[in-house]
């Protein structure tokens, strides 16, 4: 067996290792939070159909997909014909013995094909494909919306389906405005379908709710997206079947077992190519290990944000430590598999305020995102006040256009400045319609990695080069740059403009290349009166400033607070 034709798995940690040995001069008793980046990567053999089942196993996908036949969707007739257009395509690209049904949505869900009152699959041969598509050309629209009925229904029939990749698609154009209707509520719905399968939630129209879509693919770990135009959502439906059939592993585990007493795991996630809570499953009765499952991986890379906290008592400063090992396992995979070695996740404990003040790239980059994606909403609800709103709508749009200039992700920025009004204005465009805000949202939600970085002082174990690649269901990858390029969006990355100060606050100064705040000076301009409030704080004996805001310490030439604030320090930048 060659290493050409296996499967692999790599797997990097990235984190500051120091952490605070002793409470800071003022008394403050902080929790000593670990934060660690994986980066995980999959990659299958060239040019292996990787969804094609291995000998001796049953079809390697079972697919339900949803298609929204409330009252709404002929309004205009082009939603509908578009849901048909598209459902049809991708019941044609479903390989041969592959398990499927075709769901209709209103107050309840019917089973389009098989039929109604169906409680197991069809399974795709050149006559059913053919009699799912007639049924699908047959459907109209009437009713509500109950989209907790939908699910549910999908997760009894793909119960006690084998197929490895379990997967629902589902279209909606509007809200879930029946959940009182509904058998069950759409939270207790999803509960019970974590874990059971992965669905991608599409939005199409102009009256979908982006939120309601990012609360159903976050805890059923797919991906939320819409069509601006309804002749899209065919090829967006060919292409999603396309990246399922590519899945290269179905389900993966990250195992995470501290070994240090006084460890605990506080949280892992997933962080690029979104954000996706992950919850913990038991890894072995009485053990100290728990267990994280993700699904459908296609050829990608994917980072993991994991918290831990840990407990200095009894250690010395500088001491090194293995606070937990990171472990990785493909469970049910029979063709060739290549794992990485455990990994660890260290600590270094130091009486350095500086050294314990760093925060790694990837922990950063994340922040941003989440500060990005707060300052849309706000931007959005201040908007729907509509006069009474739109200084802090401008204020909001501007911070989140700094934010996106910071991180470097171009995708960002160009969903932004859809809703600006002109190039470097920072206001928000007249005649705006709740669609286009509805789009913004779910842009913000999509993250990308950092460029890669140097390993100085970053404690960066490696078991393998990460690789992008075209993800599988829910997943978008990046690829990763080469080793030693600056990293946007970190405290080491030279002084770039930190995008978390208030666009409002005069003190911030022009905050994107380009984007002086409303009411602020032109770039390369210190704005007329700028400066911290009450100058800059003091230089204490150890050549440390602290935030006055939220207590961070760091050195005495900084412009910006490096810590949750973000605030600026010493006057505007010249």
């Amino acid at each position: 067996m060659t290493v050409a034709e296996e499967t692999e798995v790599t797997l990097e940690v990235g984190q500051r290792t120091e952490l605070p040995a002793l409470p800071d001069p003022a008394g403050h008793h902080r929790e000593r939070e670990m934060h660690a980046i994986l980066e995980i990567g999959v990659r299958g053999p060239a040019g292996a159909p990787h969804a094609t089942p291995a000998p001796g196993t049953g079809p390697a996908l079972a697919e339900v997909l949803i298609v929204d036949t409330s009252r709404s969707m002929l309004h205009p007739p082009a939603k509908l014909h578009a849901a048909k257009d598209a459902t049809a395509a991708a019941v044609r690209m479903l390989p041969f013995g592959t398990a499927f049904a075709v769901l209709a949505g209103r107050f309840d869900a019917t089973v389009v094909h098989p039929g109604p009152g169906s409680q197991v699959l069809a399974v795709a041969r050149p006559g059913e494909r053919e009699a799912a598509e007639r049924a699908v050309r047959l459907l109209d629209a009437d009713g509500g919306t109950a989209i907790g009925a939908w699910l549910d229904l999908a997760r009894r029939l793909l119960k006690d389906q084998p197929a490895p990749v379990k997967h629902v698609l589902l279209l909606t154009d509007g809200r879930n405005e029946h959940d009182h209707r509904s058998h069950r509520p759409l939270q207790s719905v999803l509960d019970a379908c974590a874990g059971q399968f992965v669905c991608d939630a599409w939005g199409i129209g102009d009256d979908w709710d982006a939120e309601l879509l990012l609360a159903i693919t976050r805890r059923l770990h797919g991906r939320a997206r819409a069509v601006r135009r309804e002749s899209e959502l065919t090829a967006a439906y060919e292409e999603l079947i396309a990246g399922l059939l590519g899945t290269a592993v179905p389900e993966l585990r990250i195992r995470l077992t501290p070994t240090t007493p006084g460890t605990v795991i506080r949280q892992v996630k997933q962080v690029v190519p979104n954000e996706q809570e992950l919850r913990p499953v038991p890894a072995s009765p009485g053990g100290r290990a728990a267990e994280y499952v993700t699904r459908a991986w296609g050829d990608e890379v994917r980072h993991f944000q994991v918290v831990l906290t840990a407990d200095p008592t009894g250690r010395e400063s500088g001491e090194e430590l293995q606070l937990a090992a990171v472990e990785i396992d493909v469970p049910g995979v029979r063709r060739p598999l290549r794992l990485p070695p455990p990994r660890p996740i260290l600590v270094r404990w130091t009486d350095d305020p500086l050294d314990a003040s760093r925060q790694h790239p990837g922990v950063r980059r994340h922040e941003l995102y989440q500060r990005a994606s707060a300052a849309v909403a706000q931007a959005y609800r201040a908007w729907l006040r509509g006069a009474d709103g739109r200084e802090t709508a401008d204020r909001e749009l501007a911070r989140a256009l700094a934010l996106a200039a910071e991180l470097g992700d171009a995708q960002l920025l160009g969903a932004l400045r859809l809703i600006e009004s002109a190039p470097g204005t920072g206001r928000i465009r007249p005649g705006l319609k709740d669609v286009d805000w509805q789009h913004l949202i779910l842009s913000s939600a999509l993250t990308t990695p950092p460029e890669r970085y140097s390993g100085e002082g970053g404690g960066r174990a490696s078991s393998g080069a990460g690789r992008g690649g075209v993800g599988g269901a829910g997943s978008a990858a990046g690829v990763p740059e080469p080793v030693g390029a600056a990293v946007p969006g970190s405290r080491d990355d030279g002084g770039a403009v930190p995008a978390d100060a208030d666009p409002g606050d005069p003190a911030a100064g022009d905050l994107v290349p380009g984007h002086a705040a409303p009411g602020h000076a032109a770039p390369g301009h210190a704005a007329p009166g700028s400066g911290s409030p009450g100058g800059a704080p003091p230089v204490r004996p150890d050549g440390l400033i602290e935030c006055p805001d939220c207590r961070w310490l760091g050195p005495a030439d900084s412009l910006y607070c490096g810590g949750d604030c973000g605030r600026l320090l010493r006057g505007a930048p010249a």
